[in-house]
């Protein structure tokens, strides 16, 4: 294992309450993300100082690339968004955790190869939460007795679906069917405590040579591990808090990574100034470029 070299650095200095769930689009050559608690939709392309802006009335969990432009995953039900002109309509597809103006909000999500949609829900306090698969018209459950469902990614060749309930600190894997979308059972594939690191897994993407890259939610790195699951490198980053990764630019090799500064005090945001910012780190081997949803 190396502690890497490369240097982070700042893509856009930000004040993002929990940046989440960043998404770049080959076709529009523009990363989009999330703010979380403040239920924002952000639209960036690199050239512009900075990004559009789409408000909704709840907190918005993730998104995902579609036909239309967005899916957002807003607390209460899917949403479809034209980032250009911020039009939005319903999918009738709801939150089966969300009851009223409370309950269970959406959490971190991702589009599979085969053009599904998987999104998992966050209940860090009674382990009901959840991950869900959209098919036929509604969300089904792949996934129980969760608390924070996080990690979401796809193996190169989408025989593995990875995934973790962030307090555990372990990243499972399940053989994954992408013709079906049918789970196996999980097995442990990533422990950090057999590594020492610090945090918990939170958001990752996986390389085009089936490295997981795995955000360490209050560990300050980025870690990578192998298809083995064998740690290769550590990337510190100047927050103690990242969020989420996604490779992007022109070539994929540039990783954006989200961050978040909710619950740092003024003393920890005067210690940390770049919390909750957009920040970006170049890599030798790209991502995987990014699908959209087409079936639901």
């Amino acid at each position: 294992m190396t502690r890497a070299s490369n240097s982070v650095e700042v893509a856009l200095q930000l004040d993002m309450d929990l940046g989440e769930s960043p998404v770049w689009s080959v076709a529009d050559q523009m990363l989009y993300w999330v703010d979380i608690n403040r239920g924002r939709v952000h639209a960036w392309a690199p050239a512009e100082a900075a990004p559009h802006q789409h408000d909704f009335a709840h907190s918005v969990g993730c998104l995902a690339l579609s036909e239309q432009g967005l899916l957002v995953a807003e607390a209460p039900a899917l949403v479809w968004l034209d980032p250009r002109s911020g039009e939005r309509w319903p999918t009738n597809v709801v939150n089966p955790e969300w009851a009223g103006d409370g309950g269970n909000r959406f959490n971190d999500g991702r589009c599979d190869p085969a053009g599904r949609f998987w999104v998992g829900t966050l209940n860090p306090e009674d382990g009901g939460a959840s991950l869900y698969c959209w098919r036929e018209g509604q969300l089904v459950a792949a996934k129980r007795e969760l608390r924070i469902a996080n990690g979401l990614a796809f193996s190169p060749d989408a025989r593995w679906l990875y995934h973790t309930d962030s307090p555990s600190r372990r990243v499972l894997r399940h053989a994954f069917d992408p013709e079906s979308g049918e789970l196996g059972e999980g097995e442990v594939w990533v422990d950090l405590d057999a590594h020492d690191l610090p945090g918990v897994p939170d958001g990752a993407a996986v390389d085009q040579d089936g490295h997981y890259w795995s955000a360490l939610y209050g560990g300050a790195r980025i870690a990578r591990f192998d298809p083995d699951g064998q740690l290769v490198a550590e990337y510190p980053v100047p927050c103690p808090n990242p969020t989420m990764v996604a490779f992007g630019g022109a070539d994929l090799k540039t990783l954006f990574i989200t961050t978040a500064r909710q619950e740092m005090d003024q003393a920890a945001l005067q210690r940390y100034p770049l919390a909750g910012s957009l920040l970006s780190l170049r890599v030798s081997t790209p991502g995987l470029e990014e699908p959209r949803v087409t079936r639901r």
